[in-house]
């Protein structure tokens, strides 16, 4: 029985698949960082879609890590305090 370590590790040999995955990931791990901001704050997602002025459906989209407005996931990291660093950007 071939295992999901094994399937994605043949699966990262094709570069666009290895690309997207990269993205994918690093989304995650970003919309993890603002709902557990979030939890740690005290502050249900409708409490913060306020502060961030955006629509609880907006916030729920950011936390799970859907597609969303660039502008939106900026407010919501504001809210909560959050920063965004960019690192080495090549121009």
């Amino acid at each position: 029985m071939r295992t999901f370590k094994k399937h994605l590790e043949e699966k990262l040999k094709d570069r666009e698949f290895r690309e997207f995955y990269k993205e994918e990931r690093q989304l995650m791990e970003m919309s993890l960082k603002i709902a557990e901001a979030r939890k740690n704050s005290g502050l249900s997602q409708k409490e913060l879609a306020q502060k961030a002025r955006v629509t609880q459906q907006q916030l729920s989209k950011v936390e799970n890590g859907l597609n969303c407005n660039l502008l939106t996931f900026l407010k919501v990291c504001q809210a909560l305090g959050m920063t965004i660093n960019l690192g080495n950007v090549a121009t």
